[in-house]
Formats: C-alpha cells, sequence, structure tokens
C-alpha cells in the first residue's frame, strides 16, 4: 500500500491513498498550526478504532440486523516528555441492540487479535529514506 502525503504550506498537509479519498491533517496552532484537520495522533486512534470496527461488523454480519448502534471511544494516554507517542491506547466498544455480550466479546477479541492490522502494526519496525533534490540521501553513521 502507498500514501502521498503533501506539504500545504505551515504544517498543513494533505494524504492520499489508493482509496482516493483525500485527508487532510495540521497542527494546533501551539505548534504553529492553523488546525485546519486533524491531528496526525488523532487519526492514529480513528485508524485503531475504524479498523477493528471494521472487523467487528465483518465477524457479526449475520448480526447486524439486531444492531442499533455501534460506537468506539478511543482514548489514548501520552507520553509527557518528547517524542509525546501513546503510552497506553482504551477503547470502548457501546454497542446497542438485540445481541447476546458474549458474541460481542468474542468479535472484539477476534479482531484484536487476528484480524486488525492497525493493532499489529503499531509495533512494526519503521525505516526512513530522504530523497533530497532527486538524489537519495543516505543517513550518516
Amino acid at each position: 500500500m502507498n500514501v502521498t502525503t503533501v506539504w500545504n504550506g505551515k504544517r498543513a498537509f494533505e494524504a492520499v491513498g489508493p482509496s482516493g479519498y483525500p485527508i487532510g491533517m495540521d497542527a494546533t496552532a501551539a505548534y504553529g498550526g492553523d488546525g485546519k484537520g486533524a491531528t496526525p495522533m488523532e487519526l492514529l486512534l480513528a485508524g485503531l478504532a475504524g479498523c477493528i470496527g471494521i472487523d467487528i461488523t465483518m465477524i457479526l454480519d449475520t448480526f447486524l440486523h439486531n444492531i442499533h448502534k455501534i460506537e468506539i471511544e478511543t482514548e489514548g494516554t501520552r507520553r509527557e516528555a518528547m517524542p509525546k507517542g501513546f503510552t497506553a491506547i482504551d477503547l470502548i466498544f457501546k454497542v446497542d441492540g438485540d445481541i447476546p455480550d458474549y458474541r460481542v466479546w468474542k468479535a472484539i477479541q477476534m479482531g484484536k487479535e487476528k484480524y486488525c492490522a492497525v493493532s499489529d502494526s503499531l509495533s512494526a519496525d519503521i525505516h526512513y529514506r530522504l530523497i533530497l533534490n532527486g538524489e537519495e540521501v543516505i543517513q550518516p553513521a
């Protein structure tokens, strides 16, 4: 999968992936942005919730006609010092409908342990490359 992210001035960026939907990102005023888009950390939490949400709706597909609402509140606790990454993430699933709790719990467990690529990726190795003025620059040792 490839996502292209383009700088739009100040702290604003727009990303477009294979789906073709643009995602606007910006920093808050405290970090020199105009707040005209979601922050990357908000998008990380939204991506996690969306991923497991899609998974549980696929797992519970035959029961969806009995479900009236699925809402996922995602709360990230961040480190105080830079980089202010998440040290913990809590997901609260609010489901309304005529479905036994054990089925929802099983779907959440399966999403968490087997299907959610976003949660699995949060521990991924991340590698960086630099292309400066059209030339790849090797990181100094």
